[in-house]
This record gives C-alpha cells, sequence and structure tokens, in this order.
C-alpha cells in the first residue's frame, strides 16, 4: 500500500488556521482603541470631512422655488456709491418687493443704527410690514436689532462653528450670554427659524414642544431632533441652545438669486418674488460676510455667503415640514460604537472566510468600498449619518494591516526554522564526514604525537563550538534562555528537555552543596505544555534554576538529590528535595507569611498558571514543589483554537 504525502501548507494557510488567541486579542486590541480615539475625538475632523463629501456629491436636487436670495453685489455697492447701503435704498428695495407681495421679506443687514439718508423711510417699513425681519448678534459682540423693528420679528443671525472653523449646525434658539446687554434671561429664536415660522404660520402651523422629546421643536408632525454634544462624529461640542445639524440643500443652484439693481430696476419678474421667502444680504467677496462650509458646491471653495447659508438652513426647516425632506439624523452613541465593533470585527473573521490571498485582498477591498458607498447612500436617502471613518479604519486594520503582521510574523518564523534545519543539515554533514574522521584518530592517540593530539582535540572542540554558537545565534530573542558558561536553551523544544538541560547546567556550578552529592533521583517526563507561552516556560526553567541553586547555596552535608518534572492526569509538577541537615533560607525567616524575593516570584508565578507553590523545610531536608493543571481554565466566552 503506497501512501501519498499531503500538500505543503502555504502561508496563508497557516495564518487562516492559526489559533483564536492570536487573531482575537491583536483584533480586540485594534477595536478597542478605535473606540478610545473615537471617544477623545481624535476621528472628528475625519468624520466632519466625510460628512462634508457626502454632502457636496448628492445628486442635485431642484431649486427651492419658496425662497429668493436678493443679493448685494460689489456692483451694487459701486452703483449706490456707498458702503454699508443706505436706509433709503433698503427702503426702496423693499417698498419694490412689497409690489409683489412676499410672504416674508428677511433683511440680513445690521441696522442698530442709522444710516443717513432714508433712515425715517426704513424705520416706518419697519414699524408697518408684518413681513418684514431683521437680525441681531447675540453671542458675541452683541449688536442690537433694529430699533423699529418689534422682538417678534427679530431673530440673531450667529452661526454655530466648529473647532476647524466650518459651519455644519444651525442654532434654532438660545439663551443669551450672562453678558448681554440685555441679560440672559430672554430666550431668542434665529434669523433663519423666525422667517421659516412666519412663513409656515399661513398654512396653521406652529411651533410645538416634541412628542418623541420635549426639547425638540416640532410644526404639524417635522419634529427637530435636538442637537447633543456627542452626536454623530462630535466629541464633547458646544451644545448649548437648541441646535439642528445642517442638510444643505446640493446642487450648484439650490436657490434664485438676483441682485439688488435688478429688483430696483423692475427686472424680476413678479412671480419670483410673489409668496416667497425673500432675503437680502450680502454677495460680494470684498465685504467679507461669508461663512466657511466644505458641504455647498460654491464658485469659491469652502466659502458660502451669510445670506445663502441662512437660506439653506430656512429652506432645510420648510422642506422638512412641507415636504418631509430628511433631515440629518445620528444613532444613538451605544449603536454607533456597536457598529463600530461589529466592522471591527467583521475584518477579523474574513482571514478564516476567504482561502486565497488574491481574492482575499479583492474581498477586503470590495467590502471596504461597498462600507463606504453604503454610508453614502444611506446619507443621500434617508439622511442618516453613520461613523464611516472610525468603522472603515478598524476593518482596515483588522481586515489588512494585521493580517501583514501575521504574514511577517509567520515568514520570519518559516525563514528561522529554514535556518535552522540549514544549520543541522551542515552538522549533520560535518559531523559524519570530518568529525568521524577526527575521532579515529584521536582512538590512535599512541601513534601520534602529544602535539598532533592537542592540536586534533582542538580542532575537534572547535568544530562543535562553531555548531553550538550558529545554533544559539538562529534562535529569536524571545525563544532564548541564557544559562552559565554561555549556554543558550531554546525554549520551542518539549518542556521536559528544556528542564532536563538547565538541570545539567546548574548541576555544574560550583556551588558548595553540590559536592557533597552522592545520589541523584532524576526523573524527567513529558508535560502538558499547549497552554504556556515562551514567558512561562521561562520561568518554569528560572523557577528550576533557582530551586537548584538554594539545594547548592544552603544544604548542610546533602547526599541525595531528588528532581523530579513530570505530569499526572490533573497537574503538572516540579518537585526538588534533598536530605540535608538544612538550614532556614535567607528569604524565610524575616516574612514566614510571604517569603522573600525568591519566594514571591514562585508564588506569583503559580497563581499566574492556576496552580500552588510549597516550600517544607524540616532538620532532615527541604522540600520545594510547584503544582499547576495540566489545562488552565479560559472564560466562558474565549473561542476555541482550530485543530
Amino acid at each position: 500500500m503506497t501512501h501519498s504525502s499531503p500538500p505543503p501548507v502555504t502561508l496563508w494557510q497557516r495564518l487562516s488556521q492559526a489559533s483564536w488567541q492570536r487573531r482575537v486579542v491583536p483584533g480586540l486590541t485594534v477595536i478597542v482603541l478605535m473606540v478610545v480615539l473615537r471617544l477623545l475625538g481624535v476621528f472628528q475632523e475625519l468624520e466632519w470631512a466625510a460628512l462634508d463629501s457626502f454632502l457636496r456629491w448628492r445628486p442635485a436636487e431642484p431649486t427651492d422655488d419658496r425662497l429668493l436670495i436678493v443679493g448685494i453685489t460689489e456692483a451694487d455697492i459701486q452703483q449706490v456709491g456707498t458702503y454699508p447701503i443706505p436706509d433709503g435704498v433698503l427702503a426702496a428695495l423693499i417698498t419694490e418687493l412689497q409690489r409683489h407681495d412676499p410672504q416674508v421679506i428677511g433683511l440680513d443687514l445690521f441696522r442698530d443704527l442709522p444710516i443717513q439718508p432714508g433712515s425715517d423711510q426704513l424705520n416706518q417699513l419697519m414699524a408697518e410690514s408684518p413681513e418684514l425681519f431683521g437680525i441681531e448678534k447675540v453671542l458675541s459682540s452683541a449688536i442690537a436689532p433694529p430699533p423699529a423693528l418689534p422682538e417678534a420679528r427679530v431673530g440673531f443671525n450667529d452661526f454655530a462653528l466648529d473647532d476647524d472653523g466650518f459651519v455644519r449646525r444651525a442654532f434654532l434658539g438660545v439663551f443669551p450670554p450672562p453678558a448681554h446687554p440685555e441679560g440672559p434671561e430672554r430666550f431668542r429664536f434665529s434669523f433663519p427659524f423666525v422667517l421659516a415660522e412666519a412663513y409656515l404660520a399661513q398654512d396653521n402651523l406652529y411651533l410645538e414642544n416634541g412628542r418623541r422629546h420635549r426639547d425638540n421643536m416640532r410644526f404639524g408632525t417635522a419634529e427637530f431632533w435636538r442637537f447633543r454634544p456627542n452626536d454623530g462624529g462630535y466629541a464633547g461640542a458646544d451644545a448649548s441652545g437648541v441646535q439642528m445639524l445642517i442638510n444643505v440643500r446640493s446642487g450648484p443652484t439650490p436657490f434664485t438669486m438676483v441682485s439688488l439693481s435688478a429688483v430696483l430696476a423692475g427686472e424680476v419678474p413678479p412671480d419670483l418674488i410673489s409668496d416667497r421667502v425673500v432675503l437680502i444680504g450680502v454677495t460680494s467677496l470684498g465685504q467679507k460676510d461669508l461663512v466657511n462650509s466644505a458641504a455647498v458646491n460654491t464658485l469659491n471653495p469652502g466659502l458660502v455667503y451669510g445670506v445663502e447659508m441662512h437660506a439653506h438652513i430656512t429652506s432645510q426647516i420648510l422642506s422638512t415640514v412641507l415636504d418631509d425632506r430628511p433631515q440629518i439624523n445620528v444613532w444613538p452613541n451605544p449603536w454607533e460604537y456597536l457598529w463600530i465593533i461589529a466592522w471591527g470585527a467583521i475584518g477579523m473573521l474574513l482571514v478564516g472566510l476567504i482561502a486565497r490571498p488574491a481574492w482575499y485582498l479583492l474581498g477586503v477591498g470590495l467590502i471596504g468600498l461597498g462600507l463606504f458607498v453604503s454610508s453614502y447612500v444611506v446619507l443621500w436617502l434617508g439622511g442618516w449619518w453613520l461613523p464611516v471613518m472610525p468603522t472603515l479604519i478598524a476593518f482596515t486594520l483588522n481586515g489588512l494591516v494585521l493580517p501583514g503582521f501575521y504574514l511577517y510574523d509567520q515568514t520570519l518564523r518559516s525563514r528561522i526554522a529554514a535556518r535552522q534545519r540549514v544549520i543541522e543539515e551542515t552538522y549533520d554533514a560535518i559531523h559524519n564526514g570530518p568529525l568521524q574522521s577526527l575521532a579515529l584518530l584521536l582512538k590512535q592517540k599512541e601513534e601520534l604525537s602529544p602535539t598532533v593530539q592537542a592540536q586534533l582535540a582542538d580542532l575537534n572542540q572547535e568544530l562543535r563550538t562553531v555548531y553550538n554558537r550558529l545554533q544559539q545565534e538562529s534562535l529569536p530573542a524571545e525563544e532564548q534562555l541564557p544559562l552559565g558558561g554561555g549556554k543558550v536553551i531554546d525554549l520551542r523544544d518539549e518542556l521536559h528537555e528544556v528542564l532536563y538541560e538547565v538541570y545539567i547546567a546548574t548541576l555544574k556550578r560550583d556551588f558548595p552543596g553540590f559536592a557533597t552529592l552522592k545520589f541523584q533521583v532524576v526523573k524527567f517526563e513529558p508535560m502538558q505544555e499547549a497552554s504556556l507561552s515562551a514567558d512561562d516556560r521561562r520561568a518554569l526553567c528560572r523557577l528550576l534554576e533557582e530551586m537548584l541553586c538554594n539545594v547548592g547555596k544552603h544544604a548542610i552535608e546533602a547526599k541525595r538529590l531528588t528532581i523530579a518534572c513530570y505530569a499526572t492526569e490533573t497537574d503538572n509538577i516540579i518537585r526538588v528535595a534533598d536530605n540535608g541537615k538544612g538550614q532556614p533560607l535567607p528569604d524565610t525567616a524575616p516574612t514566614p507569611t510571604t517569603g522573600g524575593r525568591g519566594t514571591q516570584q514562585a508564588q506569583a508565578l503559580a497563581q499566574r498558571l492556576g496552580g500552588t507553590y510549597e516550600r517544607e523545610f524540616t532538620p532532615t531536608g527541604t522540600h520545594c514543589e510547584l503544582r499547576w493543571p495540566t489545562q488552565r481554565p479560559r472564560p466562558r466566552w474565549w473561542p476555541r483554537s482550530r485543530s
């Protein structure tokens, strides 16, 4: 009967079959790191950039026919001949707009002080026009509203700025800070909010408290979720007042925009004004009435006119109430972190699911792309802002980077093993050739001169020393255990063999207790060592060395030494006993409960292995024993290794 050899196992197969412990611990470390970094706000700017990009990439929406922007352009300023625009020009503009029955007129210009000529006409219009609204500034460097406007027709035009200076949130209302000239008692509504509120009143839709949460604002069935400090990609943001995330209107022409001079000249069709919300503001780059936003498609990337951003916010409120247009929604924080953890776990699992490296790379790339695209689609269609960047990073690290480290480790181990094989094969060739010849020559000592005999003996020793040195240098540092006399032990060998090497090397040391020994009872048998790490094995070797050194240094007239390293059905055992007269070891007397440094280290090792350490001192000898279970207990949730 013939037996075929099994096919060679590739590095990728070794990786995919690697123990769960080797994959889970680094993978969980990555996931925990992602969660902690997100809690600390490290990913804020990445998540903001993703939100801006997703909003900017959406297909163009229809121009909102409820709004009209009357922009004061640089050409208008040149034509008027002065800036700020005089009150008389604004009065003429408002009068011309009123001829076509706009629903609401919002003046996004500060008029706390009169700008002659024409202040009387403007003040009269403000007092007598219920559809006319103005602005104030309440949050920083307060600016009073136009004195002719009643409080109900004034809204503040402050923007909520993120740490990068960009606008992604809008105020709906706020209490002024304590330093405000009128004090912090009266709640103020924002300029876009009062414009939208006045427009919605024509449909008998009025402001109410939220049904799902009383802190929310509501018109009819449309409820505006109040922004919280850790919503979406934010971490500890200032959520004072009532804020919402801005869902800007996509496309190159979200609103119709005309110039001041075009309105005064009667060039604007009446249907662009009638029954609309008309916003009047500066649209000249030279006047710096700008805000930063990367979500809006503009001719000047990242820059949006202040009046245009107010239009986006007003449009969002109206479209949410009247058209059921999605707001920017976020998951509760626990759901977001479960999402990150789940995708990090998927990255860990892929190694065991995809057999070929080429397919694996393609699979990781496609899944990562799918995650990114699906996050975009969910925002586009449903308004849900998912934590895409930390999720993608966790998935990529666990799906690509960690397997790369694993493969590097496997490759390094394979190369070390190959080098070790070359060394052993080389030594075998030397041993079976030149060393055998040397051995024959050394047996013929009587036929050789003393000088030649010495040279041959030195040559024999040098050849063996070269082999030992090469063998030791090929070992990884974490797998080495240096002993006295330049001896280095390979911790990857069977545990009982490694312990035997420690015993042999230690007994060669020049200790008085070893000189009196006449009889040694030695037992080294295979032990259950599958669950031991390299550090555990090193600690066991050092413990045996310490036990033997204590015999050599402290046993008096000991004749017999017993060393036993073996396994029972339930326990691994390392035992050292002597029959010397004995004396208390230096580290036992001061602290009989805990022992000295050596005892404490032994007890710590026993606790780590889930076992016990005992040292018994009697007039007829000393007995030391370490015992630990052959199968170390694991938590129930810990996955088993693949066989």
